[in-house]
């Protein structure tokens, strides 16, 4: 396996020191920060078809349509939207001044922050590693990324990639496990971005508290779908078996379980079935990705055994292959929140089915839980996707469909409470690795010139202030 070697965790620091003193001895400015981004998009593009099997190796199988979608349409997309606005983003917003401190004028300007750190997921491991760190150029900051160790060809693939693009002293990668990913997280970034799980969200959080950086956290969590009683069943298990079985469900805005009224709970069974047979037929096809490792394979594994300890109705949609680490498509139906399947964000192909007999059970129950990082209202009657929407909160909705605003490069993507905090892609990313600089322009003459002591020779003109 053609992998790199962990980066020593005492080289850490001194790379950092390294990025941080470039970008003070030159701030990118406009014509940068662009050349680098068209340059990155230009790599990137020309190197599609690699990437695909870099990933799929890493994986064992993933499907290439998919590698594509998710990991270079979306990157390349983003880059492109990042290009259309920047000139835009950069330039001072001038803001109001009050009476009071007329003829003064004011302005805020985006300021790069210096240099952010990226800790990127092997979900999609370019995906989460680009989009992050292009937004962080596009603000004019260096970067330090640390792709996970769970995809250790895409790592070198990325290594490779942005060296071509890059100076080192502009982007650096670092590569390693969990003590590498510890000490990363404790460097003194300007800003630190981690996409992965809760649990581990804790603790890059609180590394990053040593020395106040700045976090955005992409975490996860139980991500609801809720297919209202007016809204075809067939349409509804199409497009969830999209969101659900993408990427062998290894996606954390994933469907994460599913309410559907409860005279149709067998009809959308039975409709799931149907999208399995017709997209997957023949049991481990080319489209239908495997699990990353062995690891995730037996954790998938145990929430199936634990459903069937319990009584509950276990259903394969079709054949799996432990050996491949192909997991099949799984429908768990009514599990309670003593199965483990409803406890833990699933994040693999297993799909929970439960019924409501009333709109407001299903909110009630969504609201009683941590709050998710998306959620999936599907139905037709705007009134009552409205209830959901005006009662829950989640980190991000898409009504009728699944997953497809992550992709919309204009909405900001981050979760809320358990799933996350912060936001990036588009302006939300290029604002949050940014400083927003607040000027006062203070004039030749100023009326604060007035507002020393003795304050009896101004007492008018500041009871005039108070009024």
């Amino acid at each position: 396996m053609d992998t790199a070697a962990d980066t020593p965790v005492a080289e850490l620091r001194p790379t950092l020191a390294r990025l941080r003193e470039a970008w003070q001895a030159g701030k990118p400015g406009y014509a940068q920060r662009r050349d680098d981004l068209r340059r990155l998009r230009q790599a990137l593009k020309s190197r599609l078809d690699e990437m695909a099997k870099t990933i799929a190796a890493d994986f064992g199988h993933r499907s290439t349509h998919e590698t594509l979608l998710s990991d270079g349409m979306t990157v390349l997309g983003e880059i492109d939207h990042l290009l259309r606005h920047l000139r835009g983003w950069m330039k001072p917003k001038r803001v109001g001044v009050d009476w009071k401190f007329w003829p003064a004028r004011a302005e805020i300007r985006p300021e790069p922050l210096g240099v952010v750190g990226v800790i990127a997921p092997w979900n999609y491991p370019v995906n989460l590693a680009l989009i992050p760190l292009a937004t962080a150029i596009a603000a004019g900051n260096h970067v330090y990324l640390k792709p996970s160790e769970h995809t250790p060809r895409t790592a070198r693939f990325l290594r490779d990639l942005l060296a071509e693009v890059f100076p080192e002293d502009r982007v650096a990668v670092a590569f390693g496990g969990a003590e590498v990913a510890s000490q990363f997280a404790a460097l003194p970034f300007d800003h630190l971005v981690f996409t992965g799980s809760t649990a581990v969200g804790r603790k890059v959080m609180a590394a990053a508290a040593q020395n106040l950086t700045p976090v955005t956290l992409e975490l996860g969590g139980k991500s609801p779908a809720i297919v209202c009683p007016d809204f075809p069943v067939e349409l509804a298990a199409a497009r969830l078996a999209t969101g659900k079985w993408f990427n062998g469900g290894q996606t954390c805005i994933a469907p994460d379980y599913v309410f559907v009224d409860a005279a149709r709970r067998d009809a959308l069974v039975a409709a799931l079935r149907e999208q399995v047979h017709a997209r997957y037929a023949g049991g481990a096809g080319g489209d239908y990705t495997r699990i990353i490792n062995q690891g995730q394979w037996q954790r998938l594994q145990g929430y199936v055994d634990d459903a069937a300890a319990k009584g509950l109705q276990v259903i394969a949609l079709q054949p799996g292959d432990a050996g491949a680490r192909s997991f099949p498509p799984t429908l768990v139906i009514e599990p309670g929140d003593d199965a483990k399947v409803m406890q833990d964000e699933i994040f693999g192909p297993i799909l929970p089915i439960k019924s409501y007999r009333s709109l407001d059970e299903a909110i009630a129950y969504v609201n009683a839980h941590e709050r998710p990082l998306a959620l999936y209202p599907f139905g037709y009657d705007r009134a009552a996707i409205e209830r959901i929407l005006g009662n829950t909160l989640a980190g991000g909705v898409t009504v009728n469909d699944s997953l497809i605003h992550f992709a919309i490069n204009a909405l900001p993507f981050g979760g809320v409470g358990a799933s996350g905090m912060g936001a990036y892609h588009s302006r939300a990313g290029f604002d949050a690795f940014s400083k927003q600089l607040p000027i006062l322009w203070q004039t030749r003459r100023a009326g604060s010139d007035l507002l020393k002591p003795p304050y009896s020779k101004v007492e008018r003109f500041i009871r005039l202030l108070v009024r």
